[in-house]
């Protein structure tokens, strides 16, 4: 790893200045409730441009705009629908991010040359304080993507956004250690550029959860759907073969909830009690895979509806491979 600056004693004055480095250009990961993101000025176009560097990103892949409040939608976009609204209330701080048409403040260099772009409220006290520090200072809001190189697997801990890109950072960028991840997957991204919220990544927020705070059923996912992060084929992978919902062999990675026993010479990389557990150990699960050599990870997945669907919907795309 390069010399980048590694913060693991998140107090105010730390936070001020990670606020105040990330103003000055600089990249400062950070920890959310869903994965750790790596953070960039998003009115800065030289410093998201180091980011999609860093991260080997398309540039036509939009990021998602992180902000302290709902108040700060109307920075960032127009003609907001009520429903938006209401999703905002009930859901912000949390693990959800609204697409919506951009104002001229989001520009193309965040929205992929898109007439859309995605917000995020966090639900994390150490990204809720940055982004509170960022504001206090003139910053609009911070771009953050998952803090790893393109295509492969979020990091969940300050360690793996470290062992993912730490060779990428520079001396001036910084790493604040927030612990673990509490949900582990990403946030539900919701096109709300409709007359009803239409899913476009699946997450922790579901889909009778946005029923029940829109009064709207939710629109399937068209053709022409809106591109957003986390939504090509092959996605979160790790370099290990993710093969899904087969008996497990001697010598392979498992990961199945934990009344599901382990046959004799497979590896155990995970026995999670709930689907809310599984959600919060799959991608660790999944580097300790590499981090281990194994060359294949059987997983079987959770069935049924809530956070299990955003599950399936990680693996699928796991095991499409890189």
């Amino acid at each position: 790893m390069n010399q980048s600056q590694y913060v693991s004693n998140c107090t105010a004055d730390a936070l001020r200045g990670a606020a105040g480095n990330i103003l000055a250009g600089n990249l400062v990961a950070f920890p959310t409730e869903t994965v750790y993101g790596l953070g960039a000025d998003a009115c800065n176009a030289d410093a998201v441009a180091r980011l999609y560097s860093v991260k080997g990103r398309p540039s036509d892949h939009p990021l998602i705009v992180h902000v302290s409040s709902m108040q700060s939608l109307e920075d960032w976009a127009k003609e907001i629908p009520v429903y938006a609204i209401s999703l905002a209330r009930d859901f912000w701080p949390g693990p959800m991010t609204l697409v919506l048409k951009r104002s001229a403040l989001a520009e193309d260099f965040i929205t992929g040359g898109q007439e859309t772009v995605g917000i995020r409220v966090p639900d994390h006290v150490v990204a809720l304080a940055l982004l509170e520090a960022f504001e206090s200072i003139g910053g609009k809001g911070i771009a953050a993507p998952s803090a790893n190189r393109f295509g492969q697997v979020s990091p969940t801990t300050a360690a793996a956004v470290a062992e993912e890109i730490g060779e990428f950072l520079d001396s001036a960028d910084q790493i604040i250690d927030g612990g673990a991840c509490i949900v582990g997957v990403e946030s539900t991204i919701i096109d709300c550029t409709s007359d009803a919220p239409r899913i476009l990544r699946p997450g922790a927020i579901t889909v009778e959860m946005i029923e029940q705070s829109t009064g709207l059923d939710v629109l399937e996912v068209g053709r022409n759907a809106i591109r957003v992060s986390g939504s090509l084929e092959n996605h979160y992978a790790p370099a290990a073969k993710v093969i899904l919902d087969v008996a497990p062999i001697e010598g392979q990675g498992f990961i199945a909830l934990a009344e599901v026993e382990t046959p004799a010479g497979v590896i155990r990389l995970a026995a999670p009690k709930s689907d809310r557990e599984f959600a919060q150990v799959l991608y660790a699960a999944l580097r300790r895979a590499d981090a281990d050599g194994l060359s294949d990870v059987v997983v079987h997945q959770p069935t049924g509806d809530g956070i299990a669907v955003a599950i399936r919907d990680r693996l699928a795309r796991a095991a499409n491979g890189r």
